[in-house]
């Protein structure tokens, strides 16, 4: 499956209406640990790896560029299919083999998500937790089959962002937002590989 999402800017109004319109799913609360070399030779290939509570997952992108409006990235969730996408050989556990080839936690927190369901859309409110700081962040998410369902996808979250007024203004991510306040080189990285806009 691929995922197919853009990010918003909470308001109180945002917050208030999208709200008022959606079915509330559940409230959950997960920790995330993303981890890199000392080169960041995945995450300035736009390569997500981390540990969320105990099931390490690596997000690759689909997407080109940095105009795009929408970001897309397909999910690998099992820890074999991780290991062959990385090129680990060794039978070992990911975390020795992590441990082994110099992969290294970069950054940790805590997410509590509100979840909700409006038409085919899912939509997580997210409060992230880096302890000395908190982030919110809307996320507006579809869910396609293959590549060629990408653009559909894109304009449908496109026109419902536009019904419920949501600015369509580009928005990091909250990995992104600690890397910007806390690690400013690794962030600034990201920025000369084009992975991310300065904001």
């Amino acid at each position: 499956m691929i995922e197919v999402e853009k990010k918003f800017q909470i308001t109180h109004q945002t917050i208030e209406l999208l709200k008022s319109k959606s079915i509330f799913l559940n409230e959950i609360t997960f920790s995330d640990t993303y981890f890199d070399n000392k080169d960041f030779v995945l995450t300035s290939n736009d390569k997500w790896l981390r540990k969320r509570n105990s099931k390490y997952e690596l997000k690759t992108p689909i997407h080109k560029g940095l105009d795009r409006l929408t970001d897309q990235y397909e999910e690998i969730i099992e820890e074999s299919e991780i290991k062959n996408y990385l090129n680990f050989l060794d039978n070992a556990p990911l975390y020795l083999i992590l441990e082994k080839n110099g992969y290294l936690p970069f950054c940790s927190f805590t997410t509590t998500r509100q979840k909700y369901k409006n038409e085919k859309f899912n939509i997580d409110f997210d409060i992230a937790n880096f302890s000395d700081f908190n982030y919110s962040i809307l996320e507006i998410e579809l869910m396609v089959q293959k590549a060629n369902d990408i653009p559909s996808a894109t304009k449908d979250i496109i026109d419902f962002a536009k019904k419920y007024c949501l600015e369509l203004k580009p928005i990091i991510g909250k990995v992104a937002e600690y890397l910007k306040q806390k690690s400013p080189k690794h962030y600034q990285i990201l920025i000369d590989k084009k992975i991310i806009k300065k904001i």
